[in-house]
Order: C-alpha cells, then sequence, then structure tokens
C-alpha cells in the first residue's frame, strides 16, 4: 500500500525525534518536500496524496543521510538565505540565520539608490553579497576567497540569481591586491571559533563543513587580527564595515578594528540576544 503525504510526514518526524535531530519537524517537511514534489501547502491541502514508489525511496535515502547528521543543505544542495536560495556544497559553510544580522545592519547603514562597491572577504556560498545585491540594484561588489571550489559556488549562485553582471569574484588571500580606498563596505564571516572547540561541535558542522571556513585559531581571533588593517585600507573614507563574530568576541574584536584605526564601532545582538555582528565606519 502507498503511503500519503501525511503519513510520510508523521513518519519523518518521529524516525528524527528518535535519531535526535534538532528541529525534526522542519527537517522532516523539507525532506518530504524535496522527494515527493510537493509544496508546503499541497501537505495540508492534499495529506492523502500518495507517494509513488520513487518518491518514498528518495525519502528514505534522505532520512537515512540526515539521521547519520548530514545536513539538510546538503542533502538537498540549497538553503534560504535573507530573500535569496543558494546553492550549498560540503566547500562552503551552509548560510545561517544569524548572519542575516549582518545583512540587516549594512542595508541600515548605507544609502539604498546610491551606487555602492562592496567587497566581501571570504564570500563562500556569496550569501552575504548576493543578500546585499538581491535588495539593492544600484549596488555591485567583489567577493573573495582562498577556496576556488568556494568561489565556483558563488560564481554559480551569482549566475542563477543573475547577479552577476553586478557581482565578480576573486581567488586571493583576504583584501591582497584591492586597491586602497576604493569600497564603500566591507563585509566578511571569518572564521573565528577557536581551535579546540570545533571537536565539540555538532557533527552537521564538524564533519560536513570545510574547517578552512570554522578554524579560527587558538582564540578565534586569528583573521580579525590579519582583517582590521586590510579593512581600513582599502574602505572609503566613512565607509562600512561589517564583521560576523562569536558571541564572546564583541569587545576583543571592537578594540582589533580601533587599534586599526577604526572610527564609529558598536556591537549588534542576533534576535537571540547574542553579539553577533562589529559594525563602524572608516573615520572621515
Amino acid at each position: 500500500m502507498s503511503i500519503t503525504l501525511v503519513q510520510a510526514w508523521t513518519q519523518a518526524r518521529r524516525r528524527l525525534e528518535q535519531a535526535g535531530i534538532e528541529a525534526p519537524v522542519i527537517d522532516a517537511r523539507l525532506l518530504l518536500e524535496a522527494a515527493s514534489g510537493a509544496a508546503r501547502a499541497d501537505i495540508l491541502s492534499d495529506p492523502y496524496r500518495p507517494l509513488s514508489d520513487q518518491q518514498a525511496a528518495s525519502l528514505e535515502d534522505f532520512l537515512t543521510r540526515r539521521i547519520a547528521r548530514e545536513p539538510v543543505s546538503h542533502i538537498l544542495g540549497r538553503k534560504g538565505f535573507w530573500t535569496v536560495e543558494l546553492k550549498v556544497t560540503r566547500d562552503v559553510l551552509s548560510p545561517r540565520p544569524d548572519t542575516e544580522t549582518l545583512v540587516d545592519g549594512v542595508l541600515k547603514s548605507l544609502p539604498a539608490e546610491e551606487a555602492i562597491r562592496i567587497l566581501d572577504l571570504g564570500v563562500g556560498s556569496g550569501a552575504i553579497l548576493l543578500a546585499l545585491l538581491a535588495e539593492r540594484p544600484f549596488w555591485s561588489g567583489v567577493g573573495v576567497d582562498i577556496s576556488p571550489e568556494a568561489l565556483e559556488v558563488a560564481r554559480e549562485n551569482a549566475a542563477l540569481l543573475k547577479l552577476d553582471d553586478r557581482a565578480t569574484f576573486v581567488h586571493a588571500p583576504w583584501a591582497d591586491g584591492q586597491p586602497d580606498h576604493a569600497f564603500d563596505a566591507v563585509v566578511s564571516n571569518p572564521p573565528y571559533i577557536p581551535t579546540a572547540d570545533i571537536d565539540d561541535l555538532e557533527p552537521e558542522v564538524r564533519v560536513h563543513e570545510p574547517r578552512l571556513a570554522l578554524d579560527g585559531g587558538a582564540d578565534g581571533l586569528n583573521a580579525y587580527r590579519v582583517l582590521a588593517p586590510q579593512i581600513m585600507r582599502v574602505l572609503k573614507p566613512g565607509g562600512v564595515f561589517a564583521l560576523e563574530i562569536g558571541h564572546d568576541q564583541g569587545h576583543a574584536v571592537e578594540a582589533l578594528m580601533k587599534e586599526a584605526k577604526a572610527g564609529y564601532t558598536r556591537v549588534v545582538s542576533d534576535l537571540g540576544q547574542r553579539d553577533r555582528v562589529v559594525i563602524g565606519r572608516a573615520p572621515g
């Protein structure tokens, strides 16, 4: 007998709950939608629609992978972020809702109708840069990464979102090779997890995401020490910078930016009321 949408969702949710998955209801729905081709509304309006044998087999494969703690974004090959949907692979961090705090801060700090030029250091999937460009048709930017594989993902995402006419991508370590005082904004979500803490991360991150994008050195601040003077070099006078941080790194990163001659700085909290972004301006 064929299994229906509602039966499949219920069984999937229970299996994920039993496996200790953090968000079993949401994950079960996303995997079912992908396996069956159903939309969220279909599960509610047509709950007794049967799954084909192929759809049921696809769902079983997805659940097996999720129970093994592979992230949903890797199983599906995509992840929603801000207002865009991005291709995601093992070569990039899966975009997280916390990072939307940075996007929001930059959008509120710069004029929407001007030709703003952005530099995204450690661009990864392109999440931050492309989310900003999708909101602001007059803005353009450069995404830099040391990983050729990550840059390929970012380029593909830019093309899929039809933003490749306003986004270019460069293989380099941080801001090396970028001209002085050329950007209105610099954004970055650098690696900031202390090396000793990585082995304690959940398997979805520890096993499936690139260590290059996680490991911030002994105290988690190695990248910021390099970035701070580079950011101040490439920013225009009065330009904005926004850096994602670990929840306990706000004061340390502010101090590094001020040591590099930043002007005004502040720490912004995410929706969970944890310090998440250091945002500020270059003098002038």
